[in-house]
């Protein structure tokens, strides 16, 4: 029968007759406390009350090596999308629940995940209750100048919930993406599918400075911007289709000039769609005028395999690589959902080199709700269910909570071994701490050790557990 190895170590020593403590130092540099999760969410988040001792001989068992000598790329954060729809639930709240929900999300203090990182819609996204752009004007009108650019609807949640995220987190990162451009400046006057017209390419980089620099007034720092969110799936409402070439153009000649000449620093970042067209972001970078504008590019994991960001670092090592969507399955079991997305998220993108890993999307209502009419999804489940004032915390909560908690940006991932089916991850802080997070993707429970240089430490996962080690 499988057994918690973890133990307290033991804290007395006799020594001449008399009882000595072990000091906090040697403690901290023989022991590793540990967080867990359980598939059946018995146990969420909770740190265990044993941990694991360092010793100098080991068992003939799987091994996760931990070795910090090997650094890979540094970490932003990790978080979620804030949509127009999440802000909306958050801020309904009454003020002193609001305020509480954002200290456990956005600060580490006690039960707090430490949230370190969002992704904010530009205008509506599907998960929105309704359609918008920030500088929509009645059929057959144009604004190029864009003289009616305004961030009105923004202003009653969004701004004042992320006014009160800020004050909490200054150093928080936020990434802000597009739906659709302006309807005006589309190809079918619609905001779903149709292509940005090319005489319009300019007018839009200028509704992107206008949005960071608008943001900026509001105490809103947007750090980077990607393009188009999903460019090659037009169906989506809002939506719209941008081929690389069509990007790459707006980039060199149109938004990367225009960043530069109005002195904007928010770093811009490529594609923002599925892992199974890594060709995308490699047709823009291989494009020489574009390059020098272009931060990085961002992810998703709808189609293909998370190592299609490594084939993009392979090529292009100096440019940074992000993981910006994956949804929870409100029909999906929470089992299911915390394996999966630790394995192919936490685990799986940091290892592919990304500097974050985002959650889609923070909160939605019991019914999953909002989102738009034809094509907005209709069963994406918030990393929180607000019902009214019930608030409850899901499958992705736990996911990214397991990684937020305890790796702040600033880290470093760091070299370890996948031993078996214990997927896992390394990173060293900023503090100094080693965090490693497991999970037991077996249908079986596994024991295995940690071994940091001679030393090792017994550890244990029931299947399904994932498990955030820290010393």
């Amino acid at each position: 029968m499988m057994k918690r190895t973890g133990q307290l170590l033991c804290c007395l020593a006799l020594l001449t007759g008399s009882v000595q403590t072990i000091t906090a130092q040697q403690k901290k540099n023989k022991e590793i406390s540990y967080w867990l999760t359980a598939p059946d969410k018995s146990i969420a988040l909770q740190q265990q009350s044993a941990t694991l001792p360092f010793t100098g001989t080991g068992k003939n068992i799987a091994t996760i090596q931990v070795d910090a000598t090997k650094k890979y790329q540094s970490i932003d954060g990790f978080g979620f999308t804030l949509t127009g729809g999440s802000a909306t639930l958050i801020h309904q709240l009454p003020a002193a629940q609001q305020d509480a929900l954002l200290k456990e999300l956005f600060l580490t203090k006690g039960d707090g995940i430490g949230i370190s990182y969002l992704r904010l819609s530009i205008g509506a996204s599907d998960l929105s209750a309704s359609v918008f752009t920030y500088d929509d004007m009645p059929d057959g009108q144009t604004d190029p100048e864009l003289k009616h650019f305004n961030i009105d609807e923004e202003k009653k949640d969004l701004i004042p919930v992320l006014k009160k995220i800020v004050a909490l987190n200054p150093a928080i990162k936020i990434l802000g993406s597009p739906w659709t451009p302006p309807t005006w400046m589309k190809t079918n006057n619609s905001f779903i599918g149709g292509s940005l017209k090319p005489e319009y390419y300019g007018a839009y980089a200028q509704y992107f400075v206008k949005y960071v620099k608008t943001m900026k007034a509001v105490g809103i720092t947007i750090d980077a911007i990607t393009i188009q969110n999903e460019p090659l799936h037009p169906k989506n409402n809002p939506s719209l289709l941008m081929l690389a070439e069509d990007q790459a153009i707006f980039i060199k000649d149109h938004l990367g000039p225009a960043f530069k000449k109005a002195g904007v620093k928010t770093k811009i970042i490529l594609y923002d769609h599925n892992c199974d067209k890594p060709e995308y972001p490699l047709t823009i970078l291989r494009d020489k005028a574009a390059y020098p504008y272009v931060d990085g590019s961002a992810f998703h994991l709808y189609g293909g395999t998370i190592d299609a960001l490594s084939k993009v670092h392979d090529e292009f090592p100096a440019k940074h690589l992000y993981f910006t969507e994956q949804w929870s399955d409100g029909k999906g079991s929470f089992s299911r959902e915390l394996k999966n997305n630790v394995s192919k998220l936490i685990v799986g993108a940091t290892r592919n080199w990304s500097r974050n890993v985002l959650q889609w999307n923070l909160a939605a209502d019991a019914q999953w709700n909002p989102h738009t009419d034809q094509g907005g999804c209709t069963q994406c489940l918030g990393g929180i269910t607000i019902d009214g004032q019930a608030v409850s915390r899901n499958s992705s909560y736990y996911v990214i909570g397991h990684a937020s908690k305890f790796v702040p940006a600033g880290s470093v991932r760091i070299a370890s071994n996948i031993a078996g089916k214990l997927d896992n991850v390394a990173f060293l802080t900023p503090a100094g701490k080693t965090v490693l997070i497991v999970v037991n993707t077996d249908d079986a429970a596994q024991d295995f050790q940690i071994k940091v240089k001679d030393k090792v430490a017994a550890a244990s996962l029931h299947s399904g557990e994932v498990a955030t080690y820290v010393w």
